[in-house]
């Protein structure tokens, strides 16, 4: 059945003022919101509090500009969306927020870090902004959050892109592919044994110094990449264990079963199964394995387009930004 949630659609969207973002940075230690790393991410930060911690996101292009709508996963932020603004931003109007616990985003500390909790987060702020006729483009965890938003506010959705990014939808074989992908992926087997021996909260709430190996295991590739700057981006968001709050929920939901996935109902299903997409999938992926979550996709897509690429890891939009971007441009061009 499909999840409803009740959101009061004329909540505004609120715009923190500096002063007050930067006593709060002070506070937590996220990443300073004006911190352009070295101008690697020049957006201007904008911050919603529509869902009771203020979340940030990039909105860069044409307002009139059809929406195409960046969600990320572990343990990154819509810094790794960074090329793929720069390359749509001329036509299409981006926008990209930072999950609660990540990035330039708040990490409440009272919070639950749950799959539904991150579609509930997203759900609000669509609502809020008013998105519609939304190109999802989806990596990682950002997968189950946008197809989840999908089941919940269909008509908004124009188009799906998964990047290395698992299409869960009530597919029948959906538990299996999971569950074998699980036991093939280093990441997920040793989520288990830290659940298991009591070190994945110790681990993971030292982020800000294993980033680089977490990024490694999981399938990074373009190790050209790697500069003071480049970790600082990714790094200094994880500065004390409080920080590593997203990080650690994430994680720990797999090992607890604490995540729900959505399941559509009949009429969204059609919905959204009409719609063009498209998948790109570096076949490097050491965490979420083509062979499992592809056909997943399939699934739901039967006609749509798959683009392997060869040598690319799981982060896809940092080894080959390039070619992703060309393939998302064209394929929003042709859709």
């Amino acid at each position: 059945m499909q999840t409803k949630t009740s959101i009061d659609t004329n909540e505004a969207v609120l715009v923190c003022n500096h002063t007050a973002v930067r006593a709060a940075e002070e506070e937590s230690h996220v990443i300073r919101f004006d911190d352009t790393f070295g101008g690697s991410f020049p957006y201007e930060p904008h911050f919603a509090t529509v869902s009771g911690f203020r979340m940030h996101y990039a909105d860069e292009g044409p307002r009139d500009g059809q929406v195409v709508l960046c969600l990320h996963g572990e343990p990154t932020w819509g810094y790794l969306f960074r090329h793929l603004i720069a390359a749509l931003r001329g036509t299409y109007r981006v926008i990209v927020p930072d999950h609660m616990g990540f990035g330039k985003s708040e990490t409440p500390q009272e919070r639950s870090y749950w799959l539904q909790d991150h579609v509930d987060n997203l759900e609000r702020f669509v609502l809020a902004l008013d998105l519609r006729d939304i190109t999802l483009v989806m990596h990682d965890f950002g997968g189950p959050v946008g197809m989840g938003l999908a089941t919940r506010l269909p008509d908004r959705i124009r188009r799906v892109i998964a990047a290395n990014g698992p299409t869960p939808f009530g597919q029948p074989d959906l538990v299996d592919r999971v569950t074998a992908n699980a036991a093939a992926s280093p990441w997920f087997r040793w989520i288990a044994k830290a659940q298991a021996d009591g070190s994945l909260e110790t681990v993971l709430g030292q982020l800000g110094f294993n980033t680089l190996s977490t990024l490694k295991l999981n399938g990074f590739e373009n190790n050209a990449l790697i500069t003071d700057t480049w970790l600082s981006a990714y790094g200094s968001r994880f500065a004390t264990p409080a920080d590593c709050l997203g990080a650690i929920g994430w994680a720990k939901g797999f090992a607890t079963g604490a995540h729900r996935f959505e399941t559509p109902d009949a009429a969204t299903d059609r919905t959204i199964r009409a719609r063009p997409a498209l998948a790109i999938w570096g076949e490097a992926d050491r965490t979420l394995g083509a062979g499992h979550f592809l056909p997943l996709f399939s699934e739901i897509f039967p006609n749509a387009p798959i683009h392997r690429l060869a040598g690319v890891g799981h982060y896809c939009f940092e080894d080959a930004p390039g070619d992703v971007a060309t393939l998302v441009a064209g394929f929003i061009g042709r859709t």
